[in-house]
């Protein structure tokens, strides 16, 4: 569907499980917050505290949790108002295709393997025995290495680097200036110098991955480093060589992990959280921003934050702790000042 088209609110309220409170005839164009949501716009509430706000919205209709008690005039009744939202503007909102084509610029390997329908921007160098899948987009500037496996319907933003022998699965999206498959970071020193360790592993992205802009995420040494089917990592984070890094997974920006760290399925990982190397973190587990894990740990599944990371409640525990800080340094200087006086009372009964 094209953006700009008008879809009625009963339509969108099959294709999201809802049910339409008010007229389902309503047309509606585009997406919009709730307080700049106008006419042919839909919007959405969830936290009750908004409630009142959503009932004075001019959106031709509101996203609402079931039951809520919300008085605008067209409403969607929904379990997940959120997720309803932005399932209903992917059809509202669909990305735009450009033409397909190869840019004469392009320097393509003789036997590199192009599939139907792809794009390959201004400055694209693709390498030997490369194949790139149907549909899929190598935007300006970007480069794949020999013997890399791109599938189908990806994205590949400007200045993507794909070094040699890598694997994308399809409908992965790499933006801008995303690196996949340097050398890890592995040395052996002697009593002089740093010496290389082998870094001649691979990198398996797998399909539906999404990596933010400058996200870096190395080669295996010896085997593979792994991203699992759906995982979403943001801008500017770190994997280091030979993670594995399972399905589903959200990693937020600026985390930094260290070499073979295995992060299982469905984990949360917050922002600027540093990993020591040889770390799992069991399915479930979510870890706070700014957190700091110790070499050789097992998270398990809960809630965890501070550094060295703990469970959630113990966390906000001894931070209430530390809070008191000052005030317990005061009592402390009173109580001593008073032990000096009480000290100097008995020297002198001692001298009467």
């Amino acid at each position: 569907m094209r953006e700009g088209s008008e879809i009625p609110v009963d339509v969108l309220a099959a294709h999201v499980g809802g049910q339409v409170i008010g007229d389902g005839s309503i047309l509606i164009q585009r997406v919009a917050g709730l307080e700049s949501a106008r006419k042919g716009a839909i919007t959405y509430v969830e936290d009750e505290k908004f409630f009142e706000a959503a009932s004075q919205t001019k959106a031709s209709c509101v996203l609402v949790p079931e039951g809520a008690d919300v008085k605008a005039p067209c409403r969607l009744e929904v379990k997940k108002p959120k997720l309803a939202f932005a399932l209903i503007a992917e059809i509202l909102h669909p990305p735009k295709k450009p033409v397909p084509e190869i840019h004469s610029s392009s320097v393509i390997a003789a036997d590199a393997k192009i599939g139907k329908d792809v794009l390959i921007g201004a400055f694209v160098c693709i390498g030997e025995n490369s194949s790139v899948g149907d549909g899929t987009q190598i935007r300006a500037g970007a480069k794949i290495g020999d013997n890399v496996s791109v599938g189908r319907d990806c994205i590949i933003h400007p200045n993507v680097f794909l070094e040699d022998g890598v694997t994308i699965g399809d409908r992965v999206i790499l933006h801008a200036g995303v690196v996949i498959g340097a050398d890890g970071f592995g040395y052996v020193r002697d009593e002089h110098s740093h010496h290389k360790f082998p870094q001649i592993g691979t990198v398996v992205i797998e399909d539906d991955v999404e990596l933010g802009a400058n996200t870096c995420v190395d080669r295996g040494a010896l085997g593979r480093t792994r991203i699992g089917r759906g995982t979403k990592i943001d801008n500017l984070v770190h994997v280091g060589h030979n993670c594995d890094i399972g399905e589903r997974v959200v990693i937020a920006a600026q985390t930094g992990i260290s070499g073979s760290v295995t992060i299982e399925d469905d984990c949360v990982i917050g922002g600027q959280v540093g990993f020591g190397d040889h770390i799992r973190v069991q399915s479930g587990a979510v870890i706070g921003s700014k957190a700091g894990i110790l070499p050789g740990k097992i998270v398990r599944p809960g809630v965890w934050w501070g550094i060295p990371i703990q469970p959630l409640d113990e966390y906000k525990r001894l931070n209430a702790h530390i809070q008191r800080l000052p005030q317990v340094r005061e009592e402390v200087k009173e109580l001593r000042q008073r032990v000096k006086e009480l000290e100097s009372v008995l020297l002198e009964n001692r001298k009467t």
